[in-house]
Parts: C-alpha cells; structure tokens; sequence
C-alpha cells in the first residue's frame, strides 16, 4: 500500500487552509467540542484520543468527553434514540459553559453518532469525523462479518414476531475482534440495522447543507477504500466540507490529523 507522509503545512493545504491562515485564525466564537470516543474497548481514556482533548483544551475550547454506551464500561447501553438523548445532554452542557459554536468530534463509532446527531437536531456548526466505524451495510458484504449478520437477521426476526422486548446474545466485530452482547433485539437493531441512523450511508443526506464535515481516513484503516462513497459523497454540498486522508491506522488517525483538524475547526465555524 502506498504511504503518504504529511506534515502539518500538507495536510492544511489538502484541506485548503494556508499555513499563514491556520496560524492567524482565531475564531470569535467560543467553540465547544463534544468528544465522542470509539467503540470497547474505547473509552474516555483512550490515549490515541486523549492527546487531542488536551491539544484542543490548549487552544481554549471548552470540551466534553463522556462515557459514551458503546464504550468498554457500558458496551452497549439501552439503544440509539437513547444515545441521541445523551448527546443533548453533553451539548447543552457545552452552551451551559459559554460555548456559542459547537463541533461535534468523533472517532470510530462516535462518527455515525455525530452524523445521526446532526442530522436530526440540527443544531450543531461542524462536524470532524476521524477514522469513521461501524458500518452496519457492510456486514452484508463481508464474508469475515457473517456472524454479525446472521445476528441481525435474527433481531429481525424477533422483532418481527412480536419478540423485540425480549433479549437474545448477539455478536459484533470490532477491528476484528469478535463481540458479544446481550440486548433485547429491538435496542440490538437500532445499533446494526442496515436502515437505521446508526449507519452512516442512510444519516450522510440528513445532515444540514449548513454544517461543513471533515473526514480523515487513514490509509491503513479497513474502510480506507470504501469510506468516501459510502457516506463521505452522500453529504449535502458545502464548500468547507472537506476529505483528508492521512498516513495512519484506525487508532491513530486523530493523533496524525489534530493539528488539520483544529485549523479546519476554526475556519468552519468562522463567520
């Protein structure tokens, strides 16, 4: 595969932001960012993830990086209207703070949350997605996902017989690695359901002309080839929305694309 190798003033350039302009840039607005860390055994205390938390605290916006339901402690926690909630609750947080723009930031599967988010409240300025996961139509197109689609096919079924309060095992992959949970079917399907708002390709079109997004890929990420067309090319047209690709795995996206990413931030919600 063949590697790119980015300094800070190339990956500005690939987003179309001078090195001049990063270093002036410095938005009015107070910006606060919610956090939302990858799928278990992500967590809050992620190091991969971490390390932008403090570059961004540095630059003087307010942050908030919750536990969210899909981490390693809470794997998985009630179901997607749920974590819709939560994530009002920790963006009020934000505007309760004094923040008057709010980005939301997302690493693996806190990706499809902000773009969910986004589009059903609306209410949001911009959108950075680093090294997005969890790609519930993909399950049906990869012989190495089996066992997680046959566990979708079998909530489905459930549900479809009057059984979706009731709770079976079901399996999940992450990077790999094989997962189980116990959930009611219901809540189970509204994390893996192809048609869901938990898949990225369905939430993409939803979210508002108005909010720009920035997705970072690394080039040694599983859904590397495929990302772009599969949501990235369903958002709404915005001139500040941006695609940046990067010489990084899935863990260490954001730490390679930080500094792109907060000269993005400052320039997205300027104005």
């Amino acid at each position: 595969m063949r590697k790119r190798t980015f300094t800070i003033a190339a990956a500005l350039a690939a987003i179309g932001i001078s090195s001049t302009h990063h270093a002036a840039a410095q938005a009015t607005d107070k910006i606060g960012v919610l956090m939302m860390h990858g799928k278990n055994p992500g967590s809050p205390n992620d190091p991969n993830f971490r390390s932008v938390l403090f570059r961004l605290q540095r630059e003087g916006m307010m942050v908030e990086m919750p536990d969210m339901p899909w981490s390693q402690r809470r794997y998985l926690d009630g179901n997607w209207d749920g974590v819709m909630q939560e994530m009002t609750g920790h963006v009020a947080a934000l505007r309760n703070k004094g923040a008057t723009k709010i980005v939301l930031m997302g690493h693996s599967m806190g990706c499809p949350a902000a773009l969910s988010y986004a589009g059903r409240m609306k209410d949001v300025h911009a959108l950075v997605l680093f090294a997005p996961g969890h790609a519930p139509r993909s399950y049906y197109n990869a012989p190495q996902l089996a066992t997680v689609r046959k566990s979708i096919d079998e909530a489905r079924e459930m549900v479809a017989a009057g059984k979706g309060a009731e709770k079976g095992r079901f399996s999940d992959i992450n990077q790999g690695r094989p997962l189980t949970v116990s959930m009611t079917a219901k809540d189970f399907l509204s994390y893996f359901d192809p048609e869901s708002d938990a898949d990225m390709g369905v939430t993409a079109p939803k979210v508002p002309a108005s909010i720009p997004v920035l997705t970072v890929l690394g080039d040694a990420d599983p859904l590397f080839k495929f990302a772009r067309a599969y949501f990235h090319d369903k958002l709404p047209p915005n001139p500040k929305t941006k695609y940046l690709e990067v010489s990084a795995n899935h863990l260490t996206t954001p730490a390679a694309a930080t500094e792109a990413a907060i000269a993005w931030m400052k320039d997205a919600v300027a104005g």
